[in-house]
């Protein structure tokens, strides 16, 4: 279809009209609930509906540990904030980097074993920028990556303009087939993440690393989903499974599990100072605000002595698959603390959504395309430390109240359809 206004000239405001009310029709038009969280309520929060006041619990938020309204940790914000100010006012070649930012690098560094890190925006910038910048500066160099990759790793390699390689979601056979097909001495990256945050799956990474390793290959691994909530001290799958320090690259977050703000990679001082050093979406951006680095620090120093929180929420996810078990909710079976239920329609999937919120107080994003591929919207259920065995039973017998609702819907529909053919 080609968009032409009177003058011939293109007509953007019909195309994006156009875009939009497709969006719609198929049901994956985003809407955001604008919710006012309350540090002292979560995971209950507030939000207006019809110029009233509602009260619902939250049950997609990535805020696994409840740190961001951890009293230690908002108190060394607050301190912070009201010495060093709001922001950083710079970049970090431009007096934007602090005491604060190199004390939260070193820290990051130990708690991954590693020799150094690098503090970013956000954990989607620090994928695109260690990607982009590694495969800019060799231009030779592949990358292999898991089907399922977040987009921010394939804005990444896209970015960079390499050749590329797909291996099945998970498949270290498919991934054996890739590397042994390509030269030992051809420049190659195998990537791909430990906990994949739609369907909850979990990487076989040893297996992938020893892979990475036979056949030379960089190993870049996004724990994005598994900080703080797995190994000895909750810095990921690769610490749980004894592999911090055979691993080349870490990428991780500050903003779910840490409960603040920003993203990083991990990794030694040669490669970090190499991205340090030629990534753009490091040398150009505003550095994070010192009060948010502070932050940070505190609760990663709170999070590796939190063994228990850790223990009560694998608890809890085994408390909520049991109770969808008994009231027969298929859900995605993986060995993570995701949770999906699978409803494999767009419009379905946020009219239940809808239903829930509005009719049982709780709250669960619709997970529709592109995040999830067409045919997996899902309802994405997400336990943190905060909640409670009382509000994960409300959960379940809400969600089986509202399928039971559709089914009598569907059923009272059928015979006016039938006499109408």
């Amino acid at each position: 279809m080609i968009y032409l206004c009177a003058s011939n000239m293109f007509d953007f405001e019909s195309y994006f009209k156009t875009e939009l009310e497709q969006l719609r029709e198929e049901g994956r038009y985003r809407y955001f609930l604008n919710v006012n969280k309350s540090a002292r309520h979560f995971p209950h929060f507030y939000y207006e509906k019809g110029g009233e006041t509602k009260r619902a619990i939250n049950f997609c938020s990535n805020d696994y540990l409840g740190m961001s309204v951890e009293e230690d940790v908002i108190g060394k914000l607050s301190y912070i904030l009201h010495h060093s100010g709001t922001g950083s006012s710079g970049t970090r070649n431009i007096s934007g980097t602090t005491q604060q930012h190199q004390s939260l690098e070193n820290a990051l560094a130990v708690w991954h074993q590693k020799e150094a890190a690098l503090l970013f925006g956000g954990a989607y910038l620090a994928n695109v920028t260690a990607l982009q910048t590694i495969g800019r500066k060799i231009p030779d160099l592949i990358f292999i990556s898991d089907e399922r990759n977040h987009a921010s790793i394939i804005e990444g390699m896209r970015a960079a303009g390499n050749a590329k390689k797909i291996f099945r979601h998970n498949d270290v056979a498919h991934l054996a087939e890739i590397l042994s097909a390509l030269p030992m001495d051809q420049p190659k990256m195998v990537v791909f993440e430990s906990v994949y945050s739609m369907n909850g799956s979990v990487a076989p990474v040893k297996d992938m690393i020893q892979l990475a390793k036979k056949y030379n290959a960089l190993t870049y691994v996004d724990e994005v989903h598994a900080i703080g909530l797995y190994g000895e001290t909750g810095a990921g799958i690769c610490e749980k499974d004894d592999l911090l320090k055979e691993v080349d690259l870490i990428n991780g977050t500050l903003a779910k599990a840490v409960g603040v703000y920003g993203g990083y990679i991990a990794g030694n001082a040669l490669i970090i100072d190499f991205i340090r050093s030629f990534g753009s979406g490091f040398i150009f951006t505003t550095s994070l605000p010192p009060a948010i680095c502070a932050a940070a620090e505190k609760s990663i120093e709170l999070i590796r002595h939190h063994h228990a929180r850790r223990q009560y929420i694998g608890e809890l996810v085994t408390y909520l698959r049991g109770l969808l078990d008994e009231y027969a909710i298929s859900h995605t079976k993986n060995s993570s603390h995701i949770t999906p239920v699978l409803i494999a329609e767009a419009s379905r999937c946020k009219a239940i959504a809808d239903r829930l919120l509005e009719g049982f107080g709780v709250y669960v994003q619709p997970v529709n395309y592109p995040t999830v591929p067409v045919g997996e919207e899902c309802l994405r259920l997400i336990i943190t430390a905060k909640h409670n065995r009382e509000q994960i039973f409300h959960l379940v017998q809400s969600l089986k109240k509202v399928f039971l609702e559709e089914a009598a819907h569907h059923m009272q529909k059928e015979p006016t359809q039938s006499l109408a053919g």
